[in-house]
Protein backbone atom coordinates (compact mmCIF):
# COMPACT_ATOMS: atom_id res chain seq x y z
CA UNK A 1 0.00 0.00 0.00
CA UNK A 2 1.57 3.12 -0.83
CA UNK A 3 1.34 6.40 1.00
CA UNK A 4 2.68 9.82 1.61
CA UNK A 5 5.45 10.92 3.33
CA UNK A 6 5.31 13.21 6.47
CA UNK A 7 7.43 16.62 6.08
CA UNK A 8 9.56 15.00 9.14
CA UNK A 9 10.47 11.75 7.16
CA UNK A 10 11.18 13.85 3.87
CA UNK A 11 14.13 15.75 6.16
CA UNK A 12 16.39 12.40 5.93
CA UNK A 13 16.71 8.86 7.19
CA UNK A 14 17.15 7.80 10.61
CA UNK A 15 18.16 4.41 12.00
CA UNK A 16 17.95 3.41 15.49
CA UNK A 17 20.05 0.46 16.96
CA UNK A 18 18.62 -1.17 20.48
CA UNK A 19 21.59 -3.07 22.20
CA UNK A 20 21.50 -4.29 25.35
CA UNK A 21 25.71 -3.89 26.38
CA UNK A 22 28.24 -1.66 24.97
CA UNK A 23 30.39 -3.88 22.36
CA UNK A 24 26.98 -5.29 21.00
CA UNK A 25 26.65 -2.41 18.66
CA UNK A 26 30.08 -3.45 17.38
CA UNK A 27 29.59 -7.21 17.42
CA UNK A 28 26.12 -6.87 15.15
CA UNK A 29 25.16 -4.65 12.87
CA UNK A 30 28.07 -2.74 13.46
CA UNK A 31 29.55 -2.68 9.46
CA UNK A 32 25.63 -1.52 8.53
CA UNK A 33 25.53 1.14 10.80
CA UNK A 34 29.29 2.93 9.48
CA UNK A 35 27.80 2.16 5.77
CA UNK A 36 24.84 4.34 6.21
CA UNK A 37 26.34 7.07 8.49
CA UNK A 38 28.87 7.46 5.99
CA UNK A 39 26.06 7.82 3.50
CA UNK A 40 24.20 10.64 5.22
CA UNK A 41 21.69 8.83 7.02
CA UNK A 42 21.61 9.80 11.29
CA UNK A 43 22.16 6.58 13.14
CA UNK A 44 21.63 6.41 16.99
CA UNK A 45 22.70 3.45 19.12
CA UNK A 46 20.40 2.82 22.17
CA UNK A 47 22.29 0.62 25.05
CA UNK A 48 19.91 -0.54 27.62
CA UNK A 49 22.66 -1.28 30.68
CA UNK A 50 26.16 -0.03 31.50
CA UNK A 51 27.79 -3.83 30.78
CA UNK A 52 28.75 -3.27 35.09
CA UNK A 53 28.29 -7.18 35.62
CA UNK A 54 30.47 -8.07 32.61
CA UNK A 55 33.63 -10.22 32.94
CA UNK A 56 37.04 -8.65 31.69
CA UNK A 57 37.87 -11.35 28.60
CA UNK A 58 41.08 -9.52 27.28
CA UNK A 59 43.73 -11.37 29.73
CA UNK A 60 45.56 -7.91 28.68
CA UNK A 61 43.17 -5.88 30.28
CA UNK A 62 42.55 -8.04 33.72
CA UNK A 63 43.85 -6.28 36.07
CA UNK A 64 42.42 -5.31 40.09
CA UNK A 65 42.50 -1.37 38.51
CA UNK A 66 40.14 -1.95 35.70
CA UNK A 67 37.86 -4.69 37.72
CA UNK A 68 37.33 -1.91 40.30
CA UNK A 69 36.02 0.35 37.55
CA UNK A 70 34.45 -1.37 35.01
CA UNK A 71 31.37 0.74 34.44
CA UNK A 72 33.65 4.06 33.56
CA UNK A 73 35.84 1.36 31.81
CA UNK A 74 33.08 0.32 29.78
CA UNK A 75 31.78 3.97 29.06
CA UNK A 76 35.23 4.81 27.69
CA UNK A 77 35.11 1.94 25.35
CA UNK A 78 31.61 2.81 24.45
CA UNK A 79 32.34 6.46 23.53
CA UNK A 80 35.82 5.17 21.59
CA UNK A 81 33.50 2.79 19.67
CA UNK A 82 30.97 5.03 18.97
CA UNK A 83 33.33 7.68 17.64
CA UNK A 84 35.02 4.72 15.00
CA UNK A 85 31.48 3.94 13.89
CA UNK A 86 30.55 7.51 13.18
CA UNK A 87 27.21 6.98 15.09
CA UNK A 88 25.46 9.04 18.32
CA UNK A 89 24.90 6.89 21.03
CA UNK A 90 22.61 7.16 24.16
CA UNK A 91 22.35 5.27 27.19
CA UNK A 92 18.65 3.79 28.96
CA UNK A 93 20.66 3.77 32.26
CA UNK A 94 19.36 0.00 33.37
CA UNK A 95 21.58 -2.20 35.17
CA UNK A 96 23.06 -4.90 33.65
CA UNK A 97 21.42 -8.78 34.74
CA UNK A 98 24.40 -10.42 34.02
CA UNK A 99 24.83 -13.94 33.10
CA UNK A 100 23.19 -16.67 35.56
CA UNK A 101 25.15 -19.70 35.38
CA UNK A 102 24.42 -22.94 37.34
CA UNK A 103 21.63 -25.63 37.50
CA UNK A 104 19.02 -24.78 37.97
CA UNK A 105 20.52 -20.75 37.77
CA UNK A 106 20.73 -18.72 40.29
CA UNK A 107 17.86 -15.63 40.29
CA UNK A 108 19.00 -12.40 38.81
CA UNK A 109 19.80 -9.65 41.00
CA UNK A 110 16.94 -7.86 42.33
CA UNK A 111 16.39 -4.26 40.30
CA UNK A 112 18.65 -5.34 37.68
CA UNK A 113 16.98 -5.08 33.50
CA UNK A 114 15.85 -8.19 33.27
CA UNK A 115 13.87 -8.33 36.42
CA UNK A 116 11.75 -5.26 35.41
CA UNK A 117 8.34 -4.90 34.39
CA UNK A 118 8.87 -4.08 30.51
CA UNK A 119 6.27 -0.65 30.43
CA UNK A 120 9.00 0.64 33.06
CA UNK A 121 11.40 -0.57 31.21
CA UNK A 122 10.31 0.92 27.82
CA UNK A 123 9.15 4.18 28.84
CA UNK A 124 12.68 5.28 28.26
CA UNK A 125 13.26 3.77 24.71
CA UNK A 126 9.43 5.50 23.89
CA UNK A 127 10.68 9.02 24.68
CA UNK A 128 13.57 8.11 23.20
CA UNK A 129 12.17 7.22 19.56
CA UNK A 130 9.54 9.92 19.91
CA UNK A 131 12.65 12.38 20.44
CA UNK A 132 15.14 10.98 17.09
CA UNK A 133 12.23 10.12 14.94
CA UNK A 134 13.55 6.84 13.26
CA UNK A 135 12.00 5.50 10.55
CA UNK A 136 13.65 1.77 11.32
CA UNK A 137 14.50 0.43 14.59
CA UNK A 138 17.07 -2.16 14.66
CA UNK A 139 17.47 -5.38 17.85
CA UNK A 140 17.40 -8.66 18.65
CA UNK A 141 15.03 -11.75 18.50
CA UNK A 142 12.59 -13.51 20.78
CA UNK A 143 15.67 -15.47 22.01
CA UNK A 144 17.86 -12.24 22.59
CA UNK A 145 19.87 -13.22 19.63
CA UNK A 146 21.36 -16.13 22.12
CA UNK A 147 19.60 -16.43 25.56
CA UNK A 148 21.38 -14.02 28.01
CA UNK A 149 18.51 -12.03 29.92
CA UNK A 150 19.33 -8.97 29.08
CA UNK A 151 19.25 -9.66 25.32
CA UNK A 152 15.43 -11.12 25.74
CA UNK A 153 14.81 -7.81 27.39
CA UNK A 154 16.04 -5.84 24.76
CA UNK A 155 13.93 -7.55 22.66
CA UNK A 156 10.63 -7.15 24.58
CA UNK A 157 11.63 -3.57 25.22
CA UNK A 158 12.25 -2.75 21.81
CA UNK A 159 8.69 -4.51 20.25
CA UNK A 160 6.88 -2.75 23.24
CA UNK A 161 8.37 0.62 22.36
CA UNK A 162 7.98 0.13 18.31
CA UNK A 163 4.49 -0.61 18.60
CA UNK A 164 3.71 2.22 21.68
CA UNK A 165 5.78 5.30 20.55
CA UNK A 166 3.13 6.44 17.85
CA UNK A 167 0.12 5.87 20.11
CA UNK A 168 -0.18 9.25 22.04
CA UNK A 169 -2.32 7.33 24.46
CA UNK A 170 0.21 5.00 25.50
CA UNK A 171 3.12 6.61 27.55
CA UNK A 172 1.83 10.53 27.85
CA UNK A 173 4.32 10.72 30.39
CA UNK A 174 7.13 10.26 27.74
CA UNK A 175 5.31 12.01 25.35
CA UNK A 176 2.29 14.60 25.44
CA UNK A 177 3.25 15.23 28.89
CA UNK A 178 6.95 16.73 28.30
CA UNK A 179 6.20 17.98 24.81
CA UNK A 180 6.87 14.97 22.31
CA UNK A 181 4.41 14.02 19.90
CA UNK A 182 3.86 10.76 19.12
CA UNK A 183 6.36 9.01 16.29
CA UNK A 184 6.13 5.55 14.30
CA UNK A 185 8.92 3.77 13.18
CA UNK A 186 7.88 2.12 9.94
CA UNK A 187 10.20 -1.36 10.34
CA UNK A 188 11.34 -3.38 12.57
CA UNK A 189 14.62 -5.27 11.88
CA UNK A 190 16.35 -8.11 14.24
CA UNK A 191 19.83 -9.22 13.47
CA UNK A 192 20.47 -12.45 12.15
CA UNK A 193 24.33 -12.54 12.81
CA UNK A 194 25.06 -15.90 13.28
CA UNK A 195 22.75 -18.15 11.15
CA UNK A 196 23.67 -21.35 9.86
CA UNK A 197 24.29 -20.47 5.92
CA UNK A 198 26.69 -17.24 7.23
CA UNK A 199 29.11 -19.55 9.04
CA UNK A 200 28.96 -22.55 6.68
CA UNK A 201 29.56 -20.24 4.20
CA UNK A 202 32.88 -18.62 6.37
CA UNK A 203 34.01 -22.05 7.84
CA UNK A 204 33.78 -23.64 3.76
CA UNK A 205 36.16 -20.53 2.62
CA UNK A 206 38.76 -21.20 5.43
CA UNK A 207 39.10 -24.90 4.65
CA UNK A 208 39.69 -23.84 0.97
CA UNK A 209 42.32 -21.38 1.79
CA UNK A 210 43.95 -24.46 3.83
CA UNK A 211 43.31 -22.45 7.22
CA UNK A 212 42.15 -23.81 10.52
CA UNK A 213 38.32 -23.15 10.95
CA UNK A 214 37.02 -21.36 14.31
CA UNK A 215 33.66 -22.13 13.00
CA UNK A 216 33.94 -26.31 13.28
CA UNK A 217 33.06 -26.94 16.65
CA UNK A 218 30.33 -24.68 16.83
CA UNK A 219 28.72 -26.63 13.27
CA UNK A 220 29.40 -29.91 14.42
CA UNK A 221 26.91 -29.24 17.37
CA UNK A 222 24.49 -26.85 15.51
CA UNK A 223 20.50 -28.03 15.52
CA UNK A 224 18.73 -27.06 13.33
CA UNK A 225 15.04 -25.62 14.42
CA UNK A 226 11.97 -25.25 12.15
CA UNK A 227 11.42 -21.92 13.47
CA UNK A 228 14.45 -20.69 12.54
CA UNK A 229 13.62 -21.67 8.38
CA UNK A 230 12.68 -18.41 6.17
CA UNK A 231 14.02 -16.02 8.84
CA UNK A 232 16.56 -14.15 6.37
CA UNK A 233 14.55 -11.35 4.47
CA UNK A 234 17.60 -8.72 4.44
CA UNK A 235 21.00 -8.56 3.26
CA UNK A 236 22.93 -4.98 3.58
CA UNK A 237 25.76 -5.16 1.51
CA UNK A 238 28.52 -3.59 3.72
CA UNK A 239 31.76 -4.87 3.09
CA UNK A 240 33.71 -2.00 2.68
CA UNK A 241 33.33 -1.24 6.15
CA UNK A 242 34.00 -4.51 7.90
CA UNK A 243 37.43 -3.11 8.80
CA UNK A 244 35.65 -0.50 10.42
CA UNK A 245 33.67 -2.98 12.36
CA UNK A 246 36.58 -5.02 13.69
CA UNK A 247 38.04 -1.45 15.24
CA UNK A 248 34.92 -0.59 16.52
CA UNK A 249 34.84 -3.98 18.53
CA UNK A 250 38.67 -3.98 19.34
CA UNK A 251 37.60 -0.77 21.28
CA UNK A 252 36.05 -2.63 23.84
CA UNK A 253 39.04 -3.56 25.34
CA UNK A 254 37.93 -5.08 28.24
CA UNK A 255 35.79 -7.49 26.71
CA UNK A 256 37.44 -8.37 23.30
CA UNK A 257 40.55 -10.19 22.80
CA UNK A 258 43.02 -9.60 19.67
CA UNK A 259 43.82 -12.53 19.24
CA UNK A 260 40.43 -14.16 19.87
CA UNK A 261 38.06 -16.39 17.33
CA UNK A 262 36.95 -12.67 16.44
CA UNK A 263 39.70 -12.02 13.86
CA UNK A 264 40.65 -15.09 12.65
CA UNK A 265 38.69 -15.31 9.56
CA UNK A 266 40.79 -12.36 7.13
CA UNK A 267 38.79 -9.91 6.09
CA UNK A 268 39.67 -10.35 2.10
CA UNK A 269 38.07 -14.20 2.79
CA UNK A 270 34.93 -12.70 4.32
CA UNK A 271 34.47 -10.22 1.88
CA UNK A 272 34.48 -12.77 -0.69
CA UNK A 273 32.70 -15.36 1.15
CA UNK A 274 30.11 -13.15 2.64
CA UNK A 275 29.77 -9.28 2.25
CA UNK A 276 26.47 -8.47 4.04
CA UNK A 277 25.37 -8.16 7.70
CA UNK A 278 21.98 -9.97 7.97
CA UNK A 279 18.67 -9.46 9.29
CA UNK A 280 15.13 -10.38 10.00
CA UNK A 281 12.27 -8.05 8.87
CA UNK A 282 9.71 -8.72 11.73
CA UNK A 283 7.52 -6.00 11.01
CA UNK A 284 6.41 -3.24 7.99
CA UNK A 285 3.87 -0.41 7.98
CA UNK A 286 4.92 -0.16 4.27
CA UNK A 287 5.25 -1.90 1.13
CA UNK A 288 8.65 -3.25 0.86
CA UNK A 289 8.07 -5.67 -2.74
CA UNK A 290 9.55 -8.69 -3.07
CA UNK A 291 12.15 -10.25 -0.30
CA UNK A 292 14.94 -10.71 -0.03
CA UNK A 293 16.16 -6.98 0.41
CA UNK A 294 19.18 -5.25 0.28
CA UNK A 295 18.48 -2.09 1.95
CA UNK A 296 16.95 -1.33 5.84
CA UNK A 297 15.31 1.52 4.11
CA UNK A 298 13.79 -0.09 1.31
CA UNK A 299 10.15 1.10 0.49
CA UNK A 300 10.94 4.33 2.44
CA UNK A 301 13.62 6.08 0.51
Amino acid sequence: MGRMLPADEERGLRLMAVHAHPDDESSKGAATMARYSHEGVEVLVVTCTGGEAGSILNPAMDTPANLARMPQVRQEEMERARKILGVRQEWLGFVDSGLPEGDPPPPLPEGTFATLDVTVAARPLVRLIRQFRPQVLTTYDENGGYPHPDHIMTHRISVEAFEAAGDPQRYPEAGTEVGLAPWQPLKLYYHLTFHKDRILALHQGMLAAGLESPYAKRLGEWVDRAEDTGRLTTRVRCDDWFEVRDRALLAHTSQVDPTGPWFQVPLALQREAWPTEDYQLARSLIEVGVLPESDLFNGVR
